[in-house]
């Protein structure tokens, strides 16, 4: 088979599609010995240099087109012409996970990480004058429409294309994804450089995430001023700034914002936090729940949507809108903190990035022999 991958999102790195695409790929050129792969990518963003696929072999071409993002918005988008073939060349399948759904004379796979953009369509704020929500609405009916199968990342979310999206669970696999290799327990040496580096003094309890409003971490910083004084750490967020901030505002030394920070500085600040803070209200995965579990910390996180199928028994689960509930996870998690380790340990290695590269090379051979 000739397969095509969009790895456009590449270009936004510390995202969960671009870890999910970087990781991908990259398996499936280790354990793929008979395909040839050719990634497809429009960005004004990266060059090929910047990419982060390391297994580029023969079997594999990257096709390059410095589009604006508008270009591809236009033709594939609201206008629907001009097959990813155009650009590719002959392709047998392509598979893509930005629900910027191109035109194919193949058949394709497209994977869903989420429908936040349904399920709370108030955080996404109109850009330049773009309806984003109209914009992605449009993108998912194209996806219902001409995906042959679609890779869900979790039951949840299967759940949630079948009754938002209206597609028959037939059409919808289920694959999960993994914690980076990165992410390990570190030793007591490197955490101590690693809080040097961030000014982080004495023990610290960890959050990470954008500010938009789902990702609740309003009611984290709230629940961390009412932690009883045995308990009081320091708050530290990891996380690009996002929709609704207000850095400026915050006063209290005992929270520590560090904007965007890399996953081996986010691996060391896992390994050291007396535990992982992370209640959203709403997750297609929750990718930061495995990688704190793989790094040795305790986790605290939400139970809905799919924090819990991805914790498993391994979390302490709350209620992400209590705040009383999150304090008590947290107080919890930090007493028991051994326990909850191995816990976390043993749960990450059900996981792995290898696993999700099978199944979707299988789901590549059923809709190709299809």
């Amino acid at each position: 088979m000739k397969i095509g991958i969009d790895i456009s999102q590449l270009a936004y790195p510390g995202t969960g599609v671009a870890t999910y695409t970087e990781n991908l790929v990259n398996n499936l050129l280790n354990i793929d010995k008979e395909n040839e792969y050719v990634l497809f990518y429009s960005s004004l963003r990266i060059e090929n240099k910047r990419l982060k696929i390391e297994n580029i072999k023969h079997r594999s071409n990257i096709k390059n087109f410095r589009f604006p993002p508008i270009f591809l918005e236009l033709i594939w988008n609201k206008f629907h012409i001009l097959p990813i073939e155009t650009f590719t060349g002959k392709l047998d399948l392509f598979h893509t996970s930005d629900w910027l759904e191109p035109p194919a004379k193949c058949p394709k796979v497209t994977t869903i990480h989420d429908l936040t953009v349904l399920k709370y369509p108030e955080t996404f704020v109109p850009r330049g004058g773009h309806d984003i929500v109209a914009n992605q609405k449009r993108k998912l009916d194209l996806v219902k429409k001409e995906s042959k199968i679609i890779i869900a990342v979790s039951e949840n979310t299967k759940k949630d294309i079948v009754e938002l999206l209206g597609i028959p669970e037939s059409r919808i696999k289920v694959i999960y994804e993994a914690a980076d290799e990165i992410y390990n327990p570190s030793t007591p040496l490197k955490v101590n450089k690693i809080k040097k580096k961030y000014g982080i003094e004495g023990k610290y309890i960890l959050a990470v995430g954008t500010r938009e409003p789902r990702k609740n971490l309003a009611r984290v910083i709230e629940a961390h001023s009412r932690l009883t004084r045995s308990n009081l750490v320091t708050l530290v967020i990891a996380g690009k700034y996002g929709w609704g901030s207000e850095k400026s505002n915050i006063k209290d030394k005992k929270l520590k914002i560090l904007g965007f920070v890399l996953k081996e500085d986010l691996a060391l600040l896992y390994s050291g936090a007396e535990c992982f803070v992370y209640p959203p209200l709403y997750e297609g995965f929750g990718l930061p729940v495995l990688e704190a579990m793989a790094s040795g910390c305790p986790v605290v996180t939400s139970n809905v949507s799919s924090l819990a199928e991805i914790a498993g028994k391994a979390a302490i689960l709350v209620n992400p809108e209590n705040v009383e509930e999150i304090v008590q996870g947290i107080e919890k998690a930090i007493k028991n903190k051994e326990e909850m380790t191995k816990k976390g340990l043993i749960r990450a290695k059900e996981f792995s990035w290898e696993k999700t590269a099978r199944e979707t090379l299988k789901i590549y051979d059923e809709v190709f022999r299809k």
